[in-house]
C-alpha cells in the first residue's frame, strides 16, 4: 500500500466513507457551507499500531483504520457502501434536510423523500450538527453501533408539519458516481459525486453522448474527492493534454498530465461549493487555470494535501500526509482556503441557473 493514489478528505469525513456517492450519501450529499467537524485522527475501531502512528504524527489529515475499515473504504472506492440511502445537506439556519434518496434503498422503501427535514438519528437531534457527523450516524460508521448490512437505525423526519419516525435496515448499496441529464436546450449537466473507479470513463461517455453544440455544466458540489487518477481522467475529457497538477511525495515532485484529444470546444462551467474537496478542488483548479472553464458557486473547502496508506504489523492501516498539490498556475490549496469561484450566484439565485446563464454567454461569444 505505497501508492499515493488519492487525495483524502479530513479524518472525520472518512467515517462517512469518503468516496462514491453524493448520489446516495457516500460523500454526504449536497452541502451548504464548509465542513466543520471535530478532528478525530484515529477512528474508534482502528487497530493499535495505526492509531499510535497517527497520534504521534500530529497530522490533522491523517487517518487510522482497522483492516475491516480499510476493506470498507476499498469497497467505497469501487462504488459500494453500507447505508440507508439518505443523502443530507445543511441549511443556512443550521437544520439538516434530506437532499437525495437512493432509488431502491431502505429509505426509499420507507417513503423518505428529498426535502424532508431530518430531526434525529437514533434519538440524537440532527440540527446544528456537522453534516459528516450526521452521515456517520446514519451509516453507523461513527463507531456508536454495529454498522454492517442488517444493522438498524431509527430516524425521525418532518414533512408538511407532520413528524414521522422510521426504523431503517442498512444494506450494501451500489451507486452511480456520475449522473447526466439535459436540463435545458443547449445545456447538459454532468454531476460527479466522487472519484471512484470508472468515474472518468462515465464522464467521458456523458460528454460524448451530449447533443452537438451543448455546453456542459460539470457539477462538483459536495464532491469530497477520491482517486486522484480519476480526477485527472476527468480533466482529460476537456483538455488536449498538458498539466493538470503537480504534487510531491516526501519532497519528490510528480506531475499529473491530461491525455491528449479531449473536447476543447464545448462551453464548460464547473459548479463548486464548500463541500467540494481534495481531488475535486484539484480538478476545478486545473480547468480554471487552463482557461478551459468558468467556475461558479461558493469557495471550495480547502484541502490540498496528499495522503499515502501504509499497512502496519497488526494489519491496521495508517494514512499520513506525504505532500501537497499545486494547480497549473502555481496555486497551493491551503487549509480552509480553497478555490475561489469566478462567479458567485446572486442572493436567492440557484447556482444551476447562474451556470446556464454563463453557458449562454459563452455560446454567444464563441
Amino acid at each position: 500500500m505505497s501508492r499515493p493514489d488519492r487525495l483524502r478528505p479530513r479524518p472525520a469525513l472518512r467515517r462517512a466513507v469518503l468516496a462514491g456517492a453524493c448520489v446516495g450519501v457516500l460523500t454526504a450529499g449536497a452541502v451548504s457551507g464548509s465542513w466543520e467537524e471535530p478532528r478525530h485522527p484515529a477512528g474508534p475501531r482502528a487497530s493499535q499500531d495505526a492509531a499510535q502512528l497517527v497520534s504521534r504524527s500530529g497530522d490533522q489529515w491523517s487517518s487510522a483504520y482497522s483492516a475491516e475499515e480499510y476493506e470498507a473504504l476499498r469497497l467505497s472506492l469501487e462504488g459500494e457502501y453500507v447505508g440507508t440511502g439518505i443523502a443530507v445537506r445543511g441549511t443556512d439556519d443550521g437544520r439538516i434536510e434530506v437532499s437525495r434518496v437512493h432509488r431502491g434503498s431502505p429509505a426509499d422503501a420507507a417513503g423518505i423523500r428529498a426535502g424532508d427535514r431530518l430531526h434525529s438519528v437514533d434519538g440524537s437531534e440532527a440540527d446544528g450538527r456537522p453534516v459528516t457527523e450526521v452521515v456517520g450516524a446514519l451509516r453507523g460508521s461513527d463507531g456508536s453501533a454495529p454498522s454492517g448490512p442488517g444493522s438498524t437505525v431509527r430516524v425521525a423526519v418532518e414533512r408538511g408539519g407532520e413528524r414521522l419516525e422510521q426504523e431503517l435496515t442498512r444494506e450494501l448499496l451500489t451507486v452511480d458516481p456520475v449522473t447526466a441529464h439535459r436540463s435545458a436546450p443547449g445545456v447538459t449537466e454532468v454531476r460527479v459525486a466522487a472519484f471512484v473507479q470508472g468515474s472518468a470513463d462515465l464522464v467521458r461517455a456523458a460528454v460524448e453522448n451530449a447533443p452537438p453544440g451543448d455546453g456542459v455544466v460539470l457539477d462538483l458540489r459536495g464532491n469530497a474527492g477520491g482517486l486522484i487518477a480519476e480526477a485527472a481522467g476527468v480533466a482529460s475529457v476537456f483538455l488536449d493534454g498538458g498539466v493538470v497538477a503537480t504534487y510531491d511525495v516526501h519532497g519528490s515532485q510528480r506531475v499529473l498530465h491530461a491525455r491528449p484529444g479531449g473536447d476543447t470546444e464545448r462551453g464548460l462551467v464547473v459548479l463548486v461549493d464548500g463541500g467540494t474537496m481534495s481531488s475535486a478542488e484539484l480538478l476545478a483548479g486545473a480547468l480554471r487555470d487552463r482557461n478551459r472553464a468558468v467556475v461558479v458557486g461558493r469557495p471550495t473547502f480547502g484541502k490540498g494535501t496528499v495522503q499515502m496508506p501504509s499497512e502496519q504489523p497488526d494489519g491496521s492501516v495508517a494514512e499520513l500526509t506525504v505532500g501537497t498539490y499545486v494547480t497549473p498556475s502555481g496555486t497551493t490549496i491551503e487549509d480552509g482556503r480553497g478555490i475561489a469561484p469566478d462567479l458567485v450566484p446572486a442572493p436567492g439565485e440557484q447556482a444551476e441557473v447562474t451556470a446556464r446563464s454563463v453557458l449562454r454567454g459563452l455560446a454567444a461569444g464563441a
